[in-house]
């Protein structure tokens, strides 16, 4: 069915149709790896350092640890304690920019119906003030940012692409903006997106279709909180790492209520069992596919 507009959109380098017969990636990252894993959520120094320190016991890698709560919510104090910590261990930081629509004076992103805006910014004013957490970021030796604007993504891309910003940061695309298919995949990559969230319910041929559409790193949920769903996908992780690969398999926020919060010590600690789950499923199953180890100089690991 539908075989011209199939044909169309191969011409465009978009798969024909998502990809039952799940064919596996070839594409790596650098460092040659399948997949890293990723610790979303954890919004405290107490809980990133609970989080490495219960990885070592587990026998565990955490190569990426992201940050939600928003880089203008935590005192310069803290964030130099999590790029400390991470980098320290050898751990790829990424800082999510505080000013997005939930913390504007809007009620409208808080509704029913304004929930669909998601974390986007209002305004010229808060896209200015974005570019500048991100150099608040920065400032502290962060190389790694969390983007929820389209954009935005589009401004900072720009400006790392002339200068204005450093060329080694690198900018996520979060799962809140929305974003489930290949051509939607392919403007985020155009904007400048490193690293690609989608949302956190694909099934797996939808992800091995995002896959064939870009090369950018794709960052997929294994298992999130209650207030997105509460998928818990660890028998699945293998399977993602194949078709995905480059992928970070995101994992351990299964463990709180929802994103974007205040996140403990003791959280840290059971996101990192959580991530150990994950990685004794791949390990199980998909033994030959390599994790990126600690320490990496691909990993944009912070300036201590």
């Amino acid at each position: 069915m539908f075989e011209d507009i199939r044909r169309y959109v191969k011409q465009l380098g978009l798969p024909e149709g998502d990809l039952w017969d799940l064919p596996t990636s070839q594409a790596r990252f650098p460092d040659g790896a399948v997949y890293r894993i990723e610790v979303p959520t954890v919004n405290s120094a107490e809980a990133v350092a609970a989080l490495l320190e219960t990885s070592d016991k587990l026998g565990i890698i955490i190569n990426r640890v992201t940050e939600t709560y928003g880089i203008f919510r935590h005192t310069r104090q803290e964030l130099k304690e999590f790029c400390r910590l991470c980098h320290d261990y050898g751990a790829e930081l990424l800082l999510s920019v505080g000013p997005r629509a939930t913390y504007d004076t809007s009620a409208t992103a808080l509704s029913p119906q304004g929930v669909r805006i998601g974390y986007r910014l209002r305004g010229m004013e808060q896209l200015i003030r974005a570019v500048e957490d991100i150099r608040r970021g920065m400032d502290i030796g962060c190389r790694g940012f969390v983007i929820y604007d389209e954009g935005l993504l589009w401004l900072v891309g720009r400006m790392r692409r002339d200068g204005f910003l450093p060329k080694d940061i690198i900018f996520k695309a979060s799962a809140h903006m929305g974003y489930c298919n290949p051509a939607s995949f392919k403007v985020l990559e155009d904007l400048g997106a490193d690293s690609i969230n989608p949302v956190r319910d694909l099934q797996l041929p939808m992800i091995a279709a995002l896959r064939a559409a870009v090369k950018a790193h794709i960052d997929v949920h294994t298992d999130n909180p209650p207030g997105s769903g509460g998928f818990i996908r660890v028998y699945e992780a293998p399977e993602i790492a194949r078709v995905a690969a480059p992928v970070h398999l995101k994992t351990g926020n299964s463990v709180v209520s929802a994103h974007g919060e205040r996140t403990s010590a003791a959280d840290g600690k059971r996101m990192a069992e959580q991530a150990a789950i994950v990685v004794e499923m791949v390990s199980k199953y998909y033994p030959e596919a390599k994790q990126t180890r600690r320490g990496d100089p691909d990993l944009r690991i912070p300036y201590a």
